[in-house]
């Protein structure tokens, strides 16, 4: 029989605009019973209720992923050579990544795939990727398979090649390109989620027990970290089977958003998997997804403006779209028409442009007072379409760890310093009134919600650098957009994200107050994660 528990003793953040900072909060049978001061908890709660004393820790709701693509990290710490760059992991030079690689395929049988994951050749000492020769070295009885960091590019093999149907006259496919050498010959770069086909999914080569025992990682990973709702933001017809099983359990350790993939709509919902989806509280199909462009890292956002300079003796360029223009159109309007939500993949600002405009073109056909339709990433938004944002009703998720983790080569290499310190412009969208949300978008970036945190409020480089000083925002705003704004941002405000009367009792306890320690955010350690009243993770 639950009792009840009364919490105190500590700094409490409810992230209720109309009850910010409470003395006490009761809890009972997995809901907040009652947030004040302890007088009036305890006058709501009974009498026999545990007071659980807070040791003057800050307590807070939990971390909310707005997007991301769990199980990632788990099927990478599993199934995959780890190629991560120092700060994440140690691969410093393509010696480190042909090593790990090696390892990999001398576990593997002849004949099955190697993959390595997370590479990013602008953090190693050549600054460049591998190509087929030099995967060719490691091994020619395996296809392998290395996927870029950004997860919109990768190299293979000449037998991955074979494998995949991909020759040295493959034409490229639209929103995707093959490279090839000065000979003509196909030199295993493939960019575009087109162009790299089955091996762009992220689940790739994950069958059932692969999913089971990376979703079980994955899933103490975020806890870990003060996460309980959390997204697979990309989610194909063959990972939604994956899934279904978990969402049949009662609790499968945490709760998922999962957004299915544009083009399989209608079909999903009329016949097929959607229109079957198990009646869980836990596992539950949100917006569905579009792409619209690529990643700055490999100069594939889409730009208005040329990027700073090449890569690799690469002329400047704009970028690329994954769609053409009428095609996103299309499935805007078929989305928006069918009532869904829409979540729409846009790093450059011409990417966004286009998205903005066919939501307008939409909303002109048939308006929809609160579609939450939702621009993803944004990292080069400007002034005039964070307005539009505001005027049709689109939210934003920021990518901010960028800054962090690749902000240096915005500023000296792909943006330039003038246009670097504008990216992911927070300040800019709170001063047009656009709510929104931040993500570390793992496995590009780990699911490190204070640290992501304290990079949108001090906006911190790798080296130091303060990359945007007038785009910093409040402890309180990027609280705020960790938690309940992204309980909003999927249409949960009223079941979770704040601590108020009747919403899920998910909060965390931290070993810090962040507004006392706004510089040092990201030293904040999460002591204890609870999900409907009941501790999951312990320090």
């Amino acid at each position: 029989m639950d009792n009840g528990q009364i919490f105190t003793n500590g700094t409490i953040f409810t992230m209720d605009s109309q009850n910010p900072i409470v003395e006490a909060v009761g809890v009972k049978d997995g809901l907040i019973k009652c947030a004040g001061s302890l007088d009036q908890v305890c006058s709501v709660m009974p009498d026999n209720s545990v007071t659980v004393d807070l040791e003057l820790q800050t307590m807070l709701p939990s971390f909310i992923d707005p997007h991301g693509h769990f199980p990632d990290t788990g099927f990478i710490e599993l199934f995959r050579a780890d190629l991560t760059s120092p700060p994440r992991g140690k691969c410093s030079c393509l010696d480190e990544i042909f090593s790990q690689l090696w390892e990999k395929a001398v576990q593997t049988p002849k004949g099955e795939w190697v993959m390595g994951a997370g590479l990013d050749e602008t953090a190693l000492v050549e600054g460049r990727l591998p190509i087929r020769d030099e995967l060719d070295e490691i091994s020619t009885d395996h296809p392998i398979w290395v996927i870029h960091a950004s997860g919109h590019c990768g190299v293979a093999n000449s037998l991955a090649l074979e494998r995949q149907g991909i020759y040295d006259n493959t034409p490229n496919p639209s929103g995707g390109r093959y490279w090839r050498d000065e000979n003509g010959r196909a030199n295993g770069y493939m960019e575009g989620l087109s162009a790299m086909g089955d091996m762009a999914n992220t689940h790739f080569l994950i069958g059932k027990k692969e999913f089971a025992e990376s979703f079980e990682v994955t899933v103490q990973e975020y806890l870990s970290e003060g996460v309980t709702l959390a997204q697979n933001s990309w989610t194909a017809k063959p990972l939604l089977e994956l899934f279904k099983d978990f969402a049949e359990m009662n609790d499968p350790g945490i709760d998922l958003v999962l957004l299915p993939i544009s083009e399989d709509e209608p079909e999903l919902s009329k016949n097929g998997l959607a229109a079957q989806w198990p009646a869980s509280k836990h596992i539950t199909l949100g917006p569905r997804k579009i792409l619209t462009d690529g990643s700055f890292l490999m100069r594939t956002a889409f730009l208005s403006e040329a990027y700073y300079t090449g890569a690799n003796e690469r002329p400047s360029d704009y970028g690329l779209s994954y769609v053409e223009r009428d095609t996103l159109f299309a499935e805007v309007k078929k989305l928006h028409d069918m009532g869904f939500q829409i979540h729409s993949h846009c790093n450059g600002d011409a990417s966004g442009d286009m998205f903005l405009d066919a939501v307008e073109t939409a909303l002109a056909d048939n308006p929809r007072k609160d579609h939450r339709h939702t621009l993803i990433h944004g990292q080069l938004m400007r002034k005039d379409q964070l307005t539009r944002c505001a005027e049709l009703g689109v939210t934003i998720s920021f990518f901010p760890a960028h800054i962090y983790y690749w902000g240096d080569k915005h500023y000296s290499e792909i943006l330039g310093p003038e246009r670097s310190q504008n990216i992911s412009p927070a300040r800019w969208a709170e001063e047009a009134g656009v709510r929104f949300t931040i993500h570390n978008d793992a496995a590009v970036t780990p699911t490190k919600p204070l640290h992501l945190i304290h990079t949108a409020v001090n906006r911190k480089t790798l080296s130091g650098r303060t990359l945007g000083e007038a785009q910093r925002i409040s402890v309180e705003t990027a609280l705020r957009a960790h938690t309940i704004d992204a309980a909003w941002q999927v249409f949960q405000e009223t079941e979770r994200g704040s601590l108020e009367v009747g919403k899920i009792a998910d909060f965390v306890f931290l070993n810090k107050n962040p507004i006392e320690f706004s510089d040092t955010i990201d030293e904040i350690k999460v002591n204890e994660t609870y999900r409907s009243g009941k501790i999951v993770w312990k320090r």
